[in-house]
């Protein structure tokens, strides 16, 4: 009878083991940056790009006190978040894009807390991100409220459990696209929103468009360019930091 357990208990062991190697081998094997994000981690004439601990992309030609923290979304090589993060550094911003363990934001939710300590001359802070990104910053808001003046959900929605509507004071862009595949999720999440929440959608625009990656399972097929929806996602994510950056 021993002898049956301890082959069972080593059984499981072996199962428990092989899962974990699984995962982890999954986590750090993300969707693929495309060729164009190598390009933007590139410092040019307006933009310069330290890529170490995280991505960050500091304006050159101007000083800031509005700084902006992207989460990359979940099973997504983070520099593929690069060409928009450098567009709105461009548009005089500081950008920072961490990347997360096992390319999961929900494991490193408050690496803001982090980001924000090491930049103590900016005086205000957005965080956003994409899909899973864009809902860890929506939980890291929910815990610091005191911290965050504008939260950016790019094809992204809180939790059921997070609401946000009651928050005083800040001030929520969701952007999404026509053919995403989580469409009925990101509309059904304004309740848990503020009531003046900045609501901007894509005709056409996908989920994988939010990036440079290529293309994800269960998404819908968007029916315009990357390029257009990159731009339409830039546009109305300086506008929102315009007009909401105290």
């Amino acid at each position: 009878m021993r002898t049956w357990l301890k082959r069972i208990s080593l059984g499981f062991i072996i199962i428990l083991a092989l899962a974990i190697i699984g995962f982890v081998w999954w986590g750090y094997t993300p969707l693929k940056a495309m060729p164009e994000s190598q390009t933007a981690l590139e410092s040019d004439n307006d933009v310069l790009v330290i890529a170490k601990k995280w991505m960050v992309f500091s304006p050159i030609n101007t000083s800031t006190k509005t700084g902006i923290i992207i989460y990359p979304g979940g099973h997504v090589d983070p520099r593929a978040y690069a060409p928009l993060a450098k567009e709105i550094a461009r548009n005089g911003y500081l950008v920072i894009l961490p990347p997360m363990p096992l390319n999961l934001a929900v494991f490193d939710i408050n690496v803001a807390d982090e980001i924000i300590e090491a930049s103590p001359e900016i005086e205000t802070w957005f965080i956003g991100g994409h899909s899973l990104g864009g809902a860890m910053a929506a939980e890291y808001v929910a815990a610091n409220p005191e911290k965050i003046n504008g939260l950016m959900l790019w094809a992204s929605f809180s939790a059921e459990s997070t609401d946000l509507s009651q928050v005083h004071g800040l001030d929520v862009l969701s952007i999404y696209g026509t053919k995403d595949g989580e469409v009925e999720g990101i509309r059904a999440s304004r309740g848990r929103l503020p009531a003046d929440t900045v609501w901007i959608e894509i005709d056409g625009g996908n989920h994988a468009q939010f990036g440079w990656y290529g293309t994800q399972p269960g998404d819908g097929v968007a029916t315009i360019s990357r390029e257009e929806q990159q731009a339409w996602i830039l546009k109305e994510t300086i506008a929102f930091i315009e007009t909401k950056g105290k």
